[in-house]
C-alpha cells in the first residue's frame, strides 16, 4: 500500500535543505533578525510579483486581514460582507476591528456569491472582503460593480490566492489590497507564521506600515497605536529565495490539476473545482484541491484506509454555523449543502505521477469504476 499524506511538511525543507541552511547561516551571521534588508528585497519583489506598488511583510496572515481593515477606517458600527466559506480568521478580524461580519454564500466554485452579497447590502455596509480561496479568484467584476453601485470598498483576503489572478489582474489589485498568509502550507510557505499586505493605494501601505511597528515612523516617532507584527527578517529571506521559483510550484499545481481532471472529471459522483483552461479570465494556483463528493464520509474512510490523506476544510464548520458566536447557522443554502460534500484531496508539489495515479484509481475504485 503507497502512503500519500495530505500534506508533506518534511519536504518543505528537503527539497532545498542546502540553500536554505546558506539562509539560515547567512542571516545569522549577519544578526539580521528584525527589520532588515532581507524584508526589503523581500517586499519589493512581492510587490512586483502581484503587479502592486507596494507591500508590507506583517506577522501572519491573520495580522494582514486586521491590520489592513484598521488601515481603511473599518470600525464600530460597520458591516463588513464576507464568505461563510473560509477560515474563521476573516471573520474574526471583522470583529476585533469593531465591526460587524456579515457571511455570504457562495457559488458552485466554492467562491463567494456576488448575488447573496448584493442582498446583504445595507446603510451600515462598509467593505466586502472576499476570500480569493483555494487559489482562485472571486469574480471581481461582479464585485467590483457591487461596490461601485453602493459606494462600498474592498480589501481581499487572499490568504490562499498568491498568484492567482482574474481578468489579468492579481490580488490586490483591484481596489484597498489584499492580504496574505505564508503559513507553511501555503503555496508559497514559510518555516513558521508569517504573512503580508499588498496594495497600490499609498494611504493604505503607510498605514499598514505604521500598525505593525508600534505605530512609529521612519523617524522612530510614535505617530498612532500600532501592534506588534513584524514579518521576521529570517522568514522573509527564506520567503524572498522561495519567490525566485515561485511560477515554477504554480505550473506544478495546475499540471496536478489537469491531472485529476483527466482522470476524475467523468465521475458523476464528483464536482471537481474548475480546471486551469476551462475559463480564460481565470488563472488558478491551486493552493488546494476541493472537490463535492458523494458518500464523503464513507470516501474519506475508505481513502484513509488506502493510506491517502483528506481533509474537510475548516473542520466542516463554514463561519455562519458557529452560533456560539453569535451566527444564525442557516440561511445560505449552497453553503450548508456543499459543506455535506466537501472535501480536500493531496495537492501540493511533492506529489509524483505515481502518486497521484494511486489517489484516481483509489476514488474510482470507490464508485465502482
Amino acid at each position: 500500500m503507497r502512503n500519500v499524506p495530505f500534506f508533506n511538511y518534511p519536504y518543505l525543507f528537503k527539497s532545498r535543505e542546502a540553500d536554505f541552511q546558506g539562509i539560515f547561516t547567512d542571516v545569522g551571521r549577519r544578526g539580521a533578525y528584525i527589520l532588515q534588508k532581507d524584508l526589503s528585497e523581500f517586499e519589493q519583489n512581492l510587490a512586483k510579483f502581484t503587479g502592486n506598488r507596494y507591500a508590507v511583510g506583517v506577522a501572519n496572515g491573520t495580522d494582514a486581514i486586521w491590520l489592513a481593515l484598521m488601515a481603511a477606517g473599518i470600525g464600530k458600527g460597520d458591516e463588513v460582507i464576507f464568505p461563510s466559506h473560509t477560515y474563521i480568521a476573516t471573520a474574526a478580524a471583522i470583529h476585533f476591528v469593531g465591526a460587524t461580519p456579515v457571511p455570504a454564500d457562495c457559488r458552485n466554485d466554492h467562491m463567494i456569491d456576488p448575488e447573496s452579497v448584493k442582498k446583504l447590502v445595507t446603510k451600515r455596509t462598509k467593505a466586502i472582503l472576499p476570500t480569493q480561496l483555494n487559489g482562485r479568484c472571486c469574480d471581481m467584476d461582479a464585485l467590483m460593480g457591487i461596490a461601485r453601485e453602493y459606494n462600498l470598498m474592498i480589501i481581499e483576503d487572499a490568504a490562499q490566492g498568491l498568484g492567482a489572478k482574474f481578468g489579468g489582474k492579481g490580488i490586490g489589485t483591484f481596489d484597498k489590497g489584499a492580504t496574505i498568509s505564508f503559513y507553511p502550507a501555503k503555496n508559497l510557505g514559510s518555516f513558521g507564521d508569517a504573512g503580508g499586505f499588498v496594495t497600490s493605494d499609498k494611504d493604505m501601505y503607510e498605514q499598514v506600515l505604521l500598525l505593525r511597528d508600534h505605530g512609529r515612523n521612519d523617524d522612530g516617532l510614535f505617530v498612532r497605536w500600532g501592534f506588534n507584527s513584524r514579518l521576521d527578517n529570517l522568514q522573509a529571506a527564506i520567503l524572498n529565495y522561495k519567490l525566485s521559483y515561485y511560477e515554477e510550484e504554480i505550473e506544478k499545481r495546475r499540471n496536478i490539476a489537469s491531472f485529476y481532471q483527466e482522470h476524475l472529471g467523468d465521475l458523476e459522483e464528483l464536482l471537481l473545482p474548475p480546471s486551469p483552461e476551462s475559463d480564460e479570465r481565470y488563472f488558478d494556483v491551486y493552493q488546494n484541491y476541493e472537490i463535492e463528493a458523494e458518500r464523503r464520509d464513507e470516501l474519506k474512510v475508505f481513502l484513509k484506509e488506502n493510506g491517502i490523506g483528506s481533509l474537510i476544510q475548516w473542520n466542516g464548520q463554514p463561519v455562519h454555523s458557529l452560533t456560539s458566536l453569535g451566527f444564525t447557522g442557516n440561511g445560505l443554502p449552497y453553503t450548508e449543502a456543499m459543506f455535506r460534500k466537501c472535501l480536500m484531496i493531496p495537492m501540493n508539489t511533492s506529489l509524483q505521477t505515481e502518486d497521484l495515479d494511486y489517489v484516481c484509481t483509489a476514488i474510482r475504485r470507490f464508485y465502482g469504476k
